[in-house]
Formats: structure tokens, C-alpha cells, sequence
């Protein structure tokens, strides 16, 4: 065996392809269809080293001026479906709260990590969970509105930590006719990454683009940000924006780690992951 070739190419932190308003590539095929209705974004700024633990193994933190960010999105999940098939009236329909951050893989592919999403279905969460090894949570969810007003209330069940809550309140405001560079950072994300069978996957989806509003905070007490194991958030947000929704195709998954990409994983973030197993 070439000894020359055993040996570990020095880490290049990833190059990450260009934030785009629309889908860098379109899904002729979908493995899974579904509709985001009514949706408010939430983003607080964090730091970088912060969070990089938190993702996984080839994937580092996507950033925005030096810092990343941590975003609690809640919104109402329409209609499932499946390989083409019509999408589920009851058991593909619930309110969804999620805290996600902000992701490049190893062949600059941006995308989001979620660290948790509370479900009011039981059943979407263990499908989820168990096959694409998403952190779903089973939880009491509620969502209502009353004209330019929206509430969005969880509290989990299951997994642990039971009973924990969020709830949030916002006024929507005048639509946006141009996002800004960071609105369009924060939601227009073409992918998630993912860790199920060992393996780091990269899941891309495609929708129209945003039609985006600002967006008045009214409440938010949460729990959730801090049980995903993020610093828990000081201060107000950073940006508060909501939507009426985008129709979502979701493309099969492709290899998102380093190791299968050929390319050197970051290893600071490598001892930090180790460091916390420990």
C-alpha cells in the first residue's frame, strides 16, 4: 500500500455555493411532497464555535458576516404525501415548531440542522425519526389566529424534556418587497443535513420563493431553544419575519459527510463532538 496515499489531506474549510432567492435545483422527481403554511422565523445571532458541536460530522457552521444563527420557526404542516401519491388530510397535517441552525457540508452545500421539531402526530415523529434520523418530539401544539395576529403554542410530551414549552405571538406586518441579504440567508435554504445509518445525508428541497412580511413580536417564552441544547438566547431577536407558506418537494437524500465526499473534516469540530460523547 502507498503510504503517501493514507495520509489525511490538511482540513480546507468549505466553500459554500451562493445564497439564492430561488432553488439551485429543481426536483423532477420528489420522494415527498408537503405544504409550510403560516410560518414565523425567529433568529437570534450566535457564535460559530458555539453550535459547531451541535452539527453533524462533515458539516460546519454556515455563517453571515462572522456570526451563524439559531432560528425558531413554528408554522402549520399541510398535507404529506408520498412518491406522488395525494397528500394525508389528518396524519400529514399538524403545527410544527422547530430550532434549527445553519449548515455547509463538505462539498459547499448549504443547508439547515435541525435540533429539534415538536409534532402534534405521534406517528410523524417516529416515521421521521426513525427514517431520517430527525429529532422529532411528540407534543400538545396549538395554533391560531385572529386576523393579522398568530399564536403558536407547544408543550412536549415525548421525548424528554417532558413539558417543555414555547409559545409565541406576532402581529404580521406590511410585506417585504426586497428581502435583505441576511432575510435571505436565514430562509432561503435549499437542504437539510441529517445524521441516520451512521451517515451524514444531505436532503434537498425546492419551493417558490418566499413571499415574506415583517413581523411584530408580541411573546415568546420558550423553552425550546435551550433544551436543544443551545446557549439560551439574550435579548431580542435579530429578525422576526412570517409568510403564508410555500408548497415543498423533497428530492432522495444524497452522502453529506466528509469522509464520503473524499474531502478532510474540520478538526476542531471533530474534537468537539468527541469531547462532548465524553
Amino acid at each position: 500500500m502507498d503510504r503517501n496515499a493514507a495520509v489525511r489531506q490538511p482540513w480546507v474549510p468549505p466553500v459554500p455555493e451562493p445564497v439564492t432567492a430561488g432553488p439551485p435545483r429543481g426536483i423532477d422527481r420528489p420522494v415527498l411532497t408537503q405544504s409550510w403554511l403560516d410560518l414565523t422565523f425567529v433568529h437570534w445571532a450566535v457564535e460559530p464555535a458555539a453550535v459547531s458541536p451541535l452539527l453533524p460530522p462533515g458539516c460546519v457552521p454556515d455563517t453571515h458576516g462572522g456570526v451563524t444563527y439559531a432560528g425558531l420557526i413554528a408554522f402549520r404542516m399541510h398535507r404529506i404525501g408520498w412518491f406522488g401519491l395525494p397528500g394525508l388530510p389528518y396524519f400529514g397535517t399538524f403545527p410544527e415548531t422547530n430550532v434549527r441552525l445553519y449548515s455547509v457540508d463538505a462539498a459547499g452545500r448549504r443547508g439547515v440542522v435541525f435540533r429539534s421539531l415538536e409534532t402534534s402526530r405521534l406517528a410523524a415523529a417516529l416515521v421521521a425519526r426513525a427514517g431520517f434520523g430527525l429529532p422529532y418530539m411528540w407534543a400538545r401544539m396549538a395554533v391560531r389566529r385572529d386576523g393579522r395576529r398568530i399564536s403558536y403554542a407547544s408543550a412536549r410530551r415525548w421525548p424528554g424534556p417532558r413539558g417543555a414549552r414555547s409559545r409565541l405571538t406576532v402581529t404580521v406586518g406590511a410585506r417585504i418587497a426586497e428581502p435583505t441579504p441576511l432575510e435571505h440567508f436565514l430562509t432561503a435554504r435549499w437542504a437539510l443535513h441529517s445524521r441516520a445509518f451512521g451517515r451524514t445525508l444531505h436532503l434537498p428541497n425546492s419551493h417558490p420563493r418566499w413571499a415574506l412580511y415583517r413581523a411584530g413580536l408580541e411573546e415568546c417564552r420558550d423553552d425550546l431553544v435551550g433544551a436543544a441544547g443551545l446557549p439560551r438566547p439574550e435579548g431580542e431577536p435579530v429578525s422576526v419575519l412570517y409568510s403564508p407558506g410555500v408548497p415543498v418537494r423533497f428530492a432522495l437524500p444524497s452522502p453529506g459527510t466528509a469522509e464520503e465526499s473524499g474531502a478532510a473534516e474540520d478538526p476542531g469540530a471533530r474534537r468537539s463532538r468527541e469531547r462532548g460523547r465524553s
